[in-house]
């Protein structure tokens, strides 16, 4: 009998005319893949064959607005879940009503949408076994909507990059990776190719709490360093060292490759499968591994030929998630965090229909507004490192770049201010929507920050909201180099870094309105018509009680109004 090896997740959800639905899983051997839910909605598919896994995204259509509807997966005709003995509730399609947002609060009027994110996650622990860096967002909020299946629940999971860590594995995997070769030789500990690449999703999905919720909440992803390896294109002296090892060009075709399996395929609407031409391919072809192995050659060689980049509308709000690591153009005195076509992509996607949008969210790995001393360091350091202070201070700054992980927006001052000035654009039209919100991670803390143009204030209220991690360590050194980098000494600091490097005024300045917040945590935006509510919940662990479960606390709540 066909096993369902992992998944379902649930991925894709219409929230316009919220007729369609997909649903992704893995099998253990070549099947047809079918969804039934309540009502009579369905869809089906073949299993299509990457480096000897069986993959299906199964299309759901039929699905009535404003429904939630419990489903089932049949492989072969035979059901595979839930399973019979599943102490879970049962996975549904939560459907919003139709040219509204959101699932809707019954008996208040206009419809809700719950956007949760957050981004940097290590597979949680093995039951039984104690967790080193304390309880997983992720399983702790599966655990409190199974407790109460009644409570509000996300209509969207954002998860904002480093889904799995190539180059920080786990004592299970490592045994396993010892299992196939001799971890003495380079890349050691790290995965090597595909088949490794398919250990960390086992790892990371195959938690019975996170199975469960990512069967039954959309999700939306992008990658960010740790999913192919720290620091990915830093630069293009990183990139060409790289490239000099035996083992990357294995490591980066693999990297691309299991995430257009695991996360891109997922992010995209029935329609945009339907038209994609290498989806198509994979396809039809008996064993798609070289179809799609040919396609990470092309897209490493010339990152510009493919767009990593999607957007997602949910009745009035947009959200544009944004490629903000293979995109890069690297060559000093030309770098941008994302390539002319790339860009040209978020602001025609950004500037479309402005009257149609209440709320513009965008989603990006790596935060827009850091903490100023950080942001005036890496702007210090790109001036230094394109050769403002001379051939030395390039040798120099380059170093520091690599130690320090130099590479966030601000080490791209051009694309910084494009950004700073798209969003000033979007927000200041008659028609601006009332928030533009920039969702980003990576940085293993939680925090707010506000801008203030140095011309015209936009309309809109803009925030940045970093929500990291969902689960992941966050040593004390974290703790204190950003509690300091939000601080006046650490402005000062900065501004003088600035100076040496000469260093052009910034268009914006900003303030740190809530947080540092440490801990593993959500983010969750609560968007009502114009109205909007952002809530940071926290994982506490249990209260001492011989076996008392972690449990999510809300630890700030405020209102973002224009």
């Amino acid at each position: 009998m066909t096993g369902l090896r992992l998944g379902p997740l649930l991925r894709y959800v219409d929230g316009e005319s919220a007729g369609t639905a997909t649903i992704w899983v893995e099998t253990d051997r070549p099947c047809t893949a079918e969804v039934r839910c309540e009502g009579g909605a369905h869809g089906s598919s073949r299993t299509f064959l990457i480096a000897g896994h069986h993959y299906a995204l199964i299309p759901v259509t039929g699905l009535t607005p404003g429904t939630t509807v419990a489903y089932e997966v049949l492989l072969d005709e035979v059901r595979v879940w839930p399973p019979a003995d599943s102490p879970f509730p049962p996975s549904v399609i939560r459907t919003p009503a139709a040219a509204t947002q959101g699932t809707g609060t019954p008996g208040t009027g206009t419809p809700e949408l719950h956007v949760s994110f957050g981004s940097c996650r290590w597979a949680s622990a093995p039951v039984g076994e104690p967790d080193p860096v304390g309880p997983d967002a992720l399983h702790t909020l599966a655990a409190a909507l199974t407790a109460d299946p009644g409570a509000v629940r996300p209509d969207v999971l954002i998860l904002l990059g480093d889904q799995v860590y190539a180059d920080e594995t786990s004592k299970a995997t490592r045994r396993r990776l010892a299992g196939r070769r001799d971890l003495a030789e380079p890349p050691g500990a790290e995965v090597a190719d595909f088949e490794e690449y398919t250990y960390l999703y086992d790892e990371s999905w195959s938690d019975p709490q996170v199975r469960w919720l990512l069967s039954t909440v959309p999700s939306c992803m992008i990658f960010d360093d740790h999913d192919v390896i720290d620091d990915w294109n830093t630069s293009a002296s990183w990139l060409a060292e790289m490239r000099t090892k035996p083992w990357w060009q294995e490591r980066i075709l693999s990297g691309l490759m299991s995430y257009w399996v695991y996360q891109h395929l997922g992010n995209l609407s029935p329609a945009e499968l339907a038209a994609d031409k290498l989806y198509a391919a994979v396809r039809a072809e008996s064993d798609g591994t070289e179809r799609l192995r040919e396609f990470a050659v092309e897209a490493d060689a010339d990152p510009a030929c493919v767009r990593w980049s999607y957007r997602r509308d949910f009745g009035r709000t947009r959200l544009l998630m944004v490629d903000s690591r293979a995109a890069r153009v690297l060559a000093e005195g030309h770098r941008e965090i994302l390539d002319p076509d790339e860009a040209r992509w978020v602001r025609d996607q950004a500037l479309t229909d402005p009257g149609d949008r209440d709320h513009l969210l965008i989603g990006t790995s790596l935060p827009w507004l850091l903490p100023p001393l950080v942001h005036d360091a890496e702007s210090w350091n790109a001036a230094l490192a394109g050769g403002e202070r001379g051939p030395r201070w390039a040798r120099f700054g380059e170093k520091l770049r690599r130690a320090a992980d130099l590479e966030h927006w601000a080490a791209f001052p051009t694309s910084f201010e494009k950004l700073a000035d798209l969003i000033a654009e979007v927000g200041s039209g008659p028609d601006a929507p009332a928030t533009v919100c920039v969702l980003s991670g990576d940085v293993h803390h939680a925090y707010v920050a506000e801008p203030l143009w140095r011309t015209d204030q936009p309309r809109s209220r803009v925030a940045q909201l970093t929500c990291s991690p969902v689960h992941n360590s966050i040593p004390l050194s974290i703790r204190l180099g950003f509690r300091f980098g939000w601080s006046r000494v650490g402005r000062r600091l900065g501004r003088a870094f600035a100076r040496h490097g000469r260093v052009a005024a910034r268009p914006v300045t900003w303030g740190k309105t809530g947080g540092p917040w440490f801990g593993n945590q959500l983010m969750t935006l609560t968007l009502r018509g114009r109205a909007a509510r952002l809530s940071l919940a926290q994982v506490r662990e249990g209260d001492g009680e011989p076996g008392a479960a972690a449990r999510l606390v809300t630890v700030d709540e405020r209102e973002l109004a224009p």
